[in-house]
């Protein structure tokens, strides 16, 4: 994920400091190189020789220890971060004041910031702190909280410094490629349910994982997202919109809803084709011998491929085996631009799991089979596809 790339970890005075620990974690697990630098007052609640430990490098601590540390720290980097950012840190780095290493750094430094603020709401709503903070995002900054919860001096309020992982895909984000901006992608994800009676329903397996991994790289590579899902498990990626729902008569409304102002729509989702003709109001005895009348669902898919202009449609085709004609009728029958493919009788692939085995079908007939990876990958090769159509449209 962060295979040879430089980021610092800048770390203020804030008892969120201890979740800076682990955001330097996850970065040296997923391949970072970490160096932290500290301000004197985030020394009086954490030692540097924490996340000397957990970086094996050199924590820097003092501007005139050596004085060109700003300069070269900032020409070897390739993220920022800044976790926790106090309010008189973020007032600091608004206004230019240079008065410690860390703020040094940050004149120095060219190149993507994460900043993750920390501080009582109070602080936070103040007027010129919320000032501070909209004119370093107008200048590209880009913040990843705080959010509402419990604070250290035990009241809630919004102030509270994300956890780790939040942090971390938020750098990922940063340093991820910005290909698809000025797109708006409508993703669908997990299953649908319907109801037998108001206890029992009829669904399917699907997870949502690939959905989800759809929509948080697309959302990292710079598209607006919006992410209609059934329920899932699965917890809804920053900064997309997300929109839940249950039934497939539910999820259809939505996609027709949101499909006018989307330039592509991703169908991941495993719509049920079934739904009860006449769902009980009461529940059902189990006494009682039950027999299900079904109806046909709207084929969501199928209704957008006969509208679909010049947007990018993709489709999913789960097959018990690698049955290509099966996909390849289905992406002619619904006018698709791709369908994926998934061979969901491997315990590596399909419902449920981390990754995934894939073979991708165009409307020109060329198919191309991948290896397993994780879904994540996955979700990267199948918005590269979608992006080559997309830019001869």
């Amino acid at each position: 994920m962060f295979r040879d790339q430089n980021i610092l970890l800048g770390v203020t005075g804030s008892i969120a400091a201890y979740k800076s620990v682990d955001i330097a974690r996850r970065l040296v697990e997923n391949g970072a190189h970490v160096k932290v630098v500290m301000t004197e007052a985030a020394c009086r609640f954490i030692t540097p020789y924490i996340f000397e430990a957990v970086t094996g490098n050199q924590v820097y601590t003092d501007l005139f220890k050596d004085p060109f540390s700003h300069i070269n720290l900032a020409r070897e980097a390739h993220l920022f971060i800044v976790a926790p950012a106090t309010a008189n840190t973020i007032n600091k780095f608004s206004c230019g004041i240079a008065d410690n290493l860390l703020s040094n750094l940050w004149l120095a430094y060219e190149g993507p910031i994460v900043v993750a603020p920390a501080m009582n709401f109070r602080m936070y709503r103040k007027p010129v702190v919320k000032k501070h903070i909209r004119d370093l995002r107008q200048s590209g900054v880009q913040f990843v909280g705080p959010v509402t919860g419990s604070l250290a001096c035990g009241e809630e309020g919004e102030g509270r410094m994300v956890e780790a992982a939040e942090v971390v895909e938020a750098a990922v984000s940063a340093l991820s490629k910005k290909d698809l901006t000025g797109q708006n992608i409508l993703i669908t994800a997990g299953p649908t349910v319907e109801p037998i009676d108001p206890v029992r329903y009829i669904s399917n397996r699907s997870s949502g994982k690939m959905g989800y991994a759809v929509a948080k790289a697309a959302y990292r590579r710079g598209a607006e997202v919006t992410l209609v899902s059934g329920p899932s498990s699965q917890q809804p990626p920053a900064g997309v919109s997300f929109i839940k729902v249950e039934r497939a008569s539910e999820m259809a409304a939505e996609v027709f809803k949101h499909f006018n102002k989307a330039t592509s729509v991703i169908m991941a989702a495993a719509v049920a084709d079934y739904m009860p003709s006449d769902a009980a109001k009461v529940k059902l005895r189990k006494e009682d011998e039950i027999s299900l009348k079904l109806k046909k669902n709207t084929d969501i898919l199928s209704e957008l491929g006969k509208k679909k202009g010049h947007k990018v449609l993709v489709g999913f085709a789960a097959e018990s085996g690698k049955d290509v004609k099966s996909a390849t009728g289905k992406l002619k029958e619904k006018n698709l631009d791709l369908i994926i493919l998934n061979d969901i009788s491997r315990k590596d692939a399909g419902f449920d799991v981390d990754t995934n085995v894939i073979t991708i079908i165009n409307n020109k007939g060329n198919i191309a089979e991948y290896p397993v990876m994780k879904k994540i990958e996955v979700a990267d090769i199948i918005l590269d596809r979608m992006l080559e159509i997309s830019a001869k449209t």
